[in-house]
Formats: C-alpha cells, structure tokens, sequence
C-alpha cells in the first residue's frame, strides 16, 4: 500500500472560459469542484488505476466537511484528523489549451499538537506501507522542518518515503534523505539557486540534490517531460506529448502516482509516470486519469538525454 499525507489539503474549483480578462464580468463555460492538495491527488490517480492507497489529510470547518464528502464519493480510503483552523478553497482558472491561472489560499492554522496528531496517525498507517508520500506547502504553524522530521521518522521505521513540495521545506527534507523527491522545474530552480533552461541545467540541479541527500530526484518539467536521475546517478530523460490539452493541474501528482506505481526506479518507471502526466493535462479540471485514460504509445524514452536542449519558456 501507498500512504499519502497531505497537510494542508483543499477544495480545488475549476473555472472554463473562453479567456481570461481582468477587470470583466465573464462566463464560465464548465465549471467542477474537485477534493484537491497534492497528496490527495496522487492518492487519487492511485485509485484510479487500482494501486493501493490510503490518504492522511488533516482538514477543518464546513470546507474540510466537505472535502471529505467529496473523497468518499469517490470512494477514497482517508484518515481525517480534525484541526481547528479552516481548510483552504483554491480556484484555478482555464482558458482553451490549458492556460491556467491559479489562486491558492495559504490555509488554516495548524497548532503543534494537531501536528503530533497528525504524525502519529501516518506512522501507524505507513508500518508496512510500501511508501510514504508527502506532498504539498506547509500550513502556517507548522515548522519548515516538518518533511525532514518525517523523513527520519520512516528511515527509523524502514519505510520508503518520497516528498513533493518546495522551497525551504523541500531543501530540510532533501537533508534528511529521503528516496525521493519530485520538483517541478520552478521549485528545482528555487532550490538550486540558478535558472533551469535546458536539460543540462535541470541534470544539473537533479545532482545538485542528490548530492545534498535524496536518493533519487524525479523533475517535471511540464510541455518538456521528465528527469529521472536514479539513485546509482543514471540519467533518463522523456516527454508524452498532449495534442489537446484541457488543464495542467495535478498533472505533476498524476506522473508522482505514476512512477511509484511503475516501480519508482529505471526508464520503465518513468515511462508509466509520464503517460500518466501526459493523460491528466488532457482531461478537465484536476480529474486524475484511469487505465482507459493513459497513451503509452505516446510516450518516449531517451536514455541518452541530448543536454544541451533548450526547454520551452
């Protein structure tokens, strides 16, 4: 089984117009409310394609009520802990090929004994588990350490762990080792400290990383594919390409569940990860795809990654 925590979930509504334009009164052409936050969605796309999973969420008020409604409409395992601060309701707005604009709130407070809570319930999910994932930004109140924390937590108890999150936690929890982590190329460059405008430079920031103390370093680097840099140094690069593409987000989630599930290691694991990428930019809102929904075919892998290419501004 696959374990995921999500600390500072959402309610995720997508919003379809035929362009966005400040200042104006404009009609949406769809519009769906989604369970959201990135441990939820990579529980989800487990789910989805019949992988084992449980998702932690920590959720409060009439939103966090909600949010869990949603998830068990959808037939989600979830472990709930109560808090007393709000759980956030993020917008994202789409315009015709996937254009998004996105507006996240920061969340509920979440005080330091939630946080054990919390904790205590993922250790005792995880024992056995076959990952442990840990995904998303940070609530206010909960310390910058708190992945890194975790990390030795499920090193201690032989649980694999992989973290998606960015800036400052991500950099302490790379610190603490963990099997892997997954950056997009904007939280790689944050990370590393330098702009990310080829794929020599995103090789580079991936062993930047795995030299600070993760394992493995998965970089999504959205219309340009994915990096693998394996735990033994090896380089794989590839992309699926999406002809129509409705929305990007949990698009990063979606290849994340993907590679745990094609074995979390070597091209073939990475191939899985990108269709799966690939086949949520081509559905609405942050709808996470099934097995009728993935396009291997499409995908292509290149062992020999050409460096010196230039990603798409």
């Amino acid at each position: 089984m696959i374990v995921t925590l999500t600390l500072n979930p959402s309610l995720d509504r997508t919003i379809e117009v035929d362009e966005l334009v400040r200042g104006a009164v404009l009609r949406a052409t769809a519009a769906r409310l989604d369970p959201g936050g990135k441990g939820v969605n990579v529980c989800r796309a487990l789910l989805a394609n019949k992988v084992e999973a449980c998702a932690v969420v920590a959720v409060g008020g009439a939103d966090g009520d909600q949010l869990i409604h949603l998830l068990e409409v959808e037939g989600i395992p979830v472990r709930a802990i109560r808090v007393a601060g709000r759980t956030r309701s993020n917008v994202t707005i789409v315009e015709p090929q996937g254009v998004v604009t996105k507006l996240n709130e920061p969340g509920g407070t979440l005080a330091p004994d939630e946080l054990r809570e919390v904790a205590a319930a993922t250790a005792a999910l995880s024992d056995g588990a076959g990952w442990l994932v840990a995904c998303g930004s940070l609530p206010p109140g909960v310390p910058d350490d708190a992945y890194a924390q975790l990390c030795r937590a499920a090193t201690a108890a032989e649980v694999r762990i992989a973290v998606d999150t960015a800036g400052p936690p991500l950099l302490m929890a790379v610190a603490a080792g963990p099997d892997l982590v997954k950056p997009n190329r904007e939280e790689l460059a944050e990370a590393v400290g330098r702009p990310i405008e080829s794929v020599a430079d995103a090789v580079d920031g991936a062993r930047t990383l795995q030299a600070a103390g993760a394992r493995t370093v998965l970089v999504s680097l959205g219309p340009d594919g994915a990096i693998l840099l394996d735990e033994d140094g090896e380089v794989t690069t590839g992309e699926a390409p999406v002809a129509a593409p409705r929305s990007t987000v949990g698009a990063g989630d979606a290849l994340l569940a993907g590679f745990l599930a094609g074995g979390a290691g070597g091209p073939g694991a990475l191939a899985e990860a990108l269709a799966w990428g690939a086949a949520a930019v081509a559905l609405p809102a942050s709808l996470m795809p099934g097995p009728a929904d993935l396009r291997r075919d499409l995908v292509r892998i290149h062992p020999r990654p050409e460096l010196t290419r230039s990603l798409m501004p």
